[in-house]
């Protein structure tokens, strides 16, 4: 095979390959998403940090209303900043079913359209996705 043919096999193989690929393919999961969102405050463990950062790990709230805990990372609550600018409806809604899954927690997923809705219920604008979405 000459390089231009070579060549263009090798373009044609790429775009194949990248045609391909799944839609959103460079989306992180939830367990990803936490690590780098909320772990800090939280704690991988989901035990927080008492009296500063409240557990998730066996946590009622967390466990309920879907539309209530997308609503905490929308808007914020106490000192807890709200990351509408910086997740997307399917990121806080992979970070919410990560953690309602976790820790001896037993909740069902939140979808994103849960999330979607609850943002448009509650007025916010959608997602930047810059790195200064949030307000921390």
């Amino acid at each position: 095979m000459t390089l231009p043919h070579a060549l263009r096999a090798a373009v044609l193989g790429t775009a194949a390959l990248l045609a391909g690929a799944p839609a959103g393919a460079d989306t992180m999961d939830g367990k990803t998403l936490f690590a780098k969102n909320c772990a800090a405050c939280h704690q991988a463990n989901g035990k927080g940090i008492p009296g500063a950062f409240p557990a998730l790990a066996g946590n009622a709230f967390v466990q309920g209303a879907p539309v209530d805990v997308a609503t905490v990372l929308l808007k914020g609550r106490g000192g807890m900043p709200d990351f509408s600018g910086s997740l997307n409806d399917g990121d806080i809604a992979q970070v919410l079913t990560y953690v309602r899954a976790n820790w001896g927690n037993n909740a069902p997923a939140v979808t994103e359209q849960e999330v979607g809705a609850q943002r448009t219920a509650l007025g916010v604008g959608p997602a930047t996705n810059s790195r200064f979405g949030n307000k921390h």
